[in-house]
């Protein structure tokens, strides 16, 4: 049997948030003028792949996400996370177990019993002149269950009622991405009908923004996003105060009618007096939970670290407030310390095979995906292997929607500069998932154009050198920018994703593709060895998309 053996490079070109579906008004891929994917489509090896629920190791009809799409991608097999990981730490005991929920609660009555005297009342510690410790939550807060699921919030919620917590309050980033854009209402209602359950309890919203614009950035894109979350939930001092968060959002939106919840600027909650109900203060406990790292290492790197340049925390300490991370965000530094599931371990992922037979790779993106093609690809780890380099470039600050181009150019310079260079190379374009996000059409079908230019261009160097070119996506979510009511659709979604092997050397003859009954991402790392010549990967890892002939 002949091994596959290419003269040029082995390249990986991820298309972000690129799924598949019937041509519709809400498609932007189907109805973008992308003349290469195209051709490229009918003249090689083309076939869809599963991106979503169980193939990536979440939950059956939970749709894909970049995490879990990377994660499968470079592990090779599919492996129990996200969402369907949470499920079960809280289904087993291990939230509740953990030595973080036990500090968390220990905290916040610890802190209680050290302030004074006991409020008879409400069987409180409590001192009227500091008041009582406060357990906070802070998180995406919706069911999208792709960072979070408000259930867990209530899960742990009820929780700390039973453990004696009667002081709580939530700082809620709105989603609208992984949700409809304006569904933030029916979370909030939600919640106050689940907060009066708990008699003698003080349980509420304290604050609250959209994703996009407090506390939620991810890859350090921008700070100043922290900031405004950090401003909002320890100072109190955000543009906007209202008496209840119902009351917020739909002032907000008559402010302005088309804001995405994504996009709601940040406020807080005042009492009467107009004094903040729930600033996190020195004394208290918060708890993050999103299960998903990159929105939530850098706010989690506010409240833990000493050393902290970004913005002023003022005279706060990491030991003024007690903080939980739902579970690891950085494998690397372990941050937070504190966490109430322990992450999962992947091993024998395909940069430290390939690292094995010597082979050098490349992993390039702009800032918003750099994490996804370098930590989630890699293990969840930021650490090179021997001969891997990495190459981050930086992303607009603008909104995505007004600069649907993204940085594909700059990427496409820079991999077409590096490919004679490197045996592997994984690129990840992100505009059809970040511009998909905001459902704006026509501005999708822009990024999805820029897009083919640039696999183009990709193209016609891979071909010069005899490398080979294998196209793929994710997960979906730029083919289906309106609901079945009509509505924006911003969310990911569950529609397959396309492969394509753009192959013009003789070693096209030498393969075909494998059959497979239900192929998915955790078959793209075997296929990359036998592509890179390597036959003997991992026993673990699914079987290649391709075989010998």
């Amino acid at each position: 049997m002949d091994k596959l053996q290419y003269d040029g490079p082995v390249v990986l070109a991820i298309l972000d948030g690129v799924g598949l579906a019937p041509d519709a008004p809400g498609n932007a891929v189907s109805k973008a003028r992308t003349t290469f994917l195209g051709t490229a489509a009918r003249n090689y090896i083309h076939l869809t792949l599963d991106a979503s629920g169980e193939a990536v190791g979440l939950l059956p009809g939970q749709m894909g996400n970049s995490e879990v799409g990377h994660n499968t991608m470079g592990a090779g097999r599919i492996i129990k996370q996200g969402i369907a990981r949470i499920e079960e730490a809280f289904n087993n005991g291990e939230v509740f177990g953990s030595e973080a929920w036990r500090g968390a609660i220990s905290r916040v009555l610890g802190e209680n019993r050290n302030r004074g005297v006991v409020d008879k009342t409400s069987d409180m510690w409590y001192n009227e002149e500091i008041g009582p410790a406060t357990l906070h939550f802070a998180g995406i807060f919706s069911d999208g269950g792709v960072h979070s699921h408000i259930s867990h919030l209530e899960q742990m919620i009820d929780r700390a009622y039973k453990e004696g917590v009667r002081r709580i309050r939530v700082h809620a980033i709105f989603d609208g991405r992984d949700v409809p854009p304006q569904a933030e209402p029916t979370f909030i209602r939600r919640f106050e009908e689940f907060a009066k359950r708990y008699s003698g309890a003080d349980i509420r919203i304290a604050s609250g923004g959209g994703r996009m614009v407090c506390v939620a950035d991810r890859y350090e894109n921008d700070w100043s996003v922290v900031a405004r979350g950090w401003d909002m939930m320890v100072n109190a001092q955000v543009d906007y105060y209202f008496k209840t968060a119902e009351e917020a959002v739909m002032t907000l939106r008559r402010i302005n009618p088309k804001v995405q919840d994504q996009n709601l600027p940040p406020f807080v909650i005042v009492d009467e007096s107009d004094n903040p109900i729930g600033r996190i203060m020195t004394g208290d406990a918060l708890i993050y939970f999103d299960f998903r790292a990159d929105r939530a290492i850098e706010i989690a790197q506010a409240f833990t670290y000493w050393d902290f340049p970004y913005f002023n925390r003022g005279n706060y300490t990491p030991n003024d407030v007690y903080f939980v991370g739902m579970t690891e965000y950085n494998s690397d530094t372990h941050v937070p310390e504190h966490r109430l599931v322990e992450p999962v371990q992947i091993n024998e992922t395909l940069n430290q095979y390939l690292s094995t037979k010597g082979l050098s790779e490349l992993a390039i993106s702009e800032t918003v995906k750099f994490g996804h093609v370098t930590y989630y690809f890699n293990g969840n780890s930021y650490d090179r292997a021997d001969k891997e380099d990495f190459v981050q470039i930086d992303s607009y600050t603008e909104p995505f929607e007004t600069r649907p181009w993204m940085r594909s150019a700059e990427i496409t310079d820079k991999v077409i500069e590096e490919l004679p260079n490197y045996k592997f190379v994984r690129i990840n374009y992100p505009g059809g998932d970040m511009v998909g996000h905001t459902a704006d059409m026509e501005a999708t079908i822009i990024a999805m154009e820029s897009i083919d230019i640039s696999l183009r261009r990709i193209y016609e160097k891979v071909r010069e050198l005899g490398g080979v070119l294998m196209i793929l996506a994710d997960h979906g979510n730029a083919e289906e920018l309106i609901d079945k009511n009509g509505k924006p659709k911003t969310s990911h979604t569950t529609n397959r994703v396309p492969c394509i092997i753009c192959d013009d050397t003789v070693n096209r003859s030498k393969y075909s593709l494998n059959e497979l009954n239900n192929p998915g991402l955790a078959n793209v790392a075997s296929t990359i060895a036998l592509l890179c010549g390597q036959e003997d990967y991992p026993e673990g890892w699914s079987s290649p998309l391709i075989k010998i002939r």
